[in-house]
């Protein structure tokens, strides 16, 4: 098993890659919660992920012939990134296989850093059985992202630092992919705190909470999540075993309240995360685990590597979650002053028009009449039902579309 001395005597590899990052009192969260919520910001690490502090902690346990030979990973992006740095700056030689719809920016970055990647199947799993294949093929040393005790020490150098940035912390809480992060961070806050650990799981890529309650490692079929840091269809054995061992409870989040985390944290903290990084803001924003008032909270912000096409889409989401952006349609006789008329009422009502779209060519209308779909930012969701309410009483017909 994984012991605090391992992560100890990782301590000083890690540290010649990775950087200590900031653990920030967060105001806004505060106050909105009521728990005094720290975000532990690995979001400026190297590499933009937590992931780089593992990979060097494990590429320098190689021996020589391990290093001539070369090593072979597996990775959605972060740990590719992190074994490609790591590998660079040690003169070894890395290839790493990742899924083929990887986020485009996780795989250039990859390259940048050194690596020889290789793009193979639908999800991390298939990319792993590819990446084994050219273990067994070119004798390279396998470095896996997370079932691996040197990787899960390096993890769990972060919560070394949590420790040492906030030594009275009641709760950390921290995502769940592959279970490497969370076994080397609960490792480190068991041993040295009486705090809680809390894990956090996309739903679409939630294995853990069935395996916990079956007593082994469950795995999915597929996973379907904007996540896609933490989305694996199983934790490893031995992050399981550790996960049993050391955290107090496990969570799960939809990819919408992720959306509202991941927008929150951009709007009032200036801190891009990915879907993973904010899955666990999102488990305490959407009070998924008991907490008490003025309770000392880590939250680790695990990754910041998000496809900028992803972010439009995810603020996006965030927006409708929180009542901020509505898309309705309606119909108007087609006549002149028409379309003047409702925006006159939609002004009234004090929503702002993004864009408007007007279609008189439908069948499903009459020849006199017209659709107009419009996008419209709102003030939340009480004043999106003020809106709806205020046009039905102009005489408006009003469908919802987002």
């Amino acid at each position: 098993m994984l012991s605090i001395e391992d992560i100890l005597d990782a301590r000083d590899r890690v540290a010649q890659t990775a950087r200590k990052t900031p653990l920030e009192y967060s105001p806004y969260y505060s106050q909105t919660t009521g728990a005094n919520i720290h975000l532990k910001l690995e979001t400026f690490q190297r590499t933009g992920s937590f992931k780089v502090r593992g990979a060097t902690n494990r590429i320098l346990t190689l021996s020589e012939a391990e290093r001539e030979a070369g090593v072979v990973t597996a990775s959605a992006g972060n740990h590719a990134q992190g074994v490609a740095l790591a590998a660079n700056r040690l003169g070894v030689d890395a290839t790493i296989v990742m899924p083929k719809y990887a986020p485009l920016s996780k795989v250039k970055a990859t390259r940048s850093y050194g690596g020889n990647v290789i793009l193979h199947g639908m999800d991390y799993d298939s990319a792993a059985q590819r990446a084994h294949e050219i273990e067994e093929e070119e004798s390279r040393t396998y470095v896996h992202a997370f079932d691996d005790p040197a990787v899960m020490a390096g993890q769990g150098t972060l919560g070394l630092e949590i420790i040492e940035d906030l030594p009275d912390v009641d709760t950390v809480v921290s995502a769940i992919g592959g279970g490497g992060l969370i076994s080397g961070v609960a490792t480190a806050i068991k041993a040295q705190t009486d705090a809680r650990v809390i894990g956090v799981q996309a739903e679409g890529a939630a294995s853990v909470p069935q395996s916990l309650e079956q007593g082994h490692v469950f795995e999915r079929d597929s996973v379907d999540t904007i996540a896609d840091g933490i989305a694996t269809r199983r934790v490893g054995d031995q992050t399981f075993e550790i996960i049993q061992d050391t955290v107090d409870e496990v969570v799960t989040v939809s990819d919408s309240e992720i959306a509202v985390a991941l927008t929150g944290l951009l709007e009032h903290s200036k801190v891009l995360t990915e879907g993973a990084g904010a899955a666990p803001l999102a488990a305490v924003l959407f009070d998924k685990f008991e907490y008490t008032e003025g309770e000392e909270i880590a939250v680790g912000l695990c990754g910041g590597n998000i496809d900028l096409n992803t972010v439009t889409t995810v603020i996006m989401r965030g927006l409708v979650e929180t009542g901020r952006y509505v898309r309705i349609r309606t119909i108007l006789k087609d006549r002149p002053g028409a379309l003047d008329e409702l925006i006159d009422v939609i002004a009234n009502l004090e929503a702002n028009i993004y864009a408007i779209q007007h279609d008189r060519t439908s069948r499903d209308i009459g020849m006199d009449a017209a659709w107009v779909e419009l996008d419209l930012e709102t003030k939340g969701h009480d004043h999106i039902e003020e809106l709806l309410d205020g046009m039905s009483e102009a005489g408006y017909e009003v469908e919802v579309l987002v």
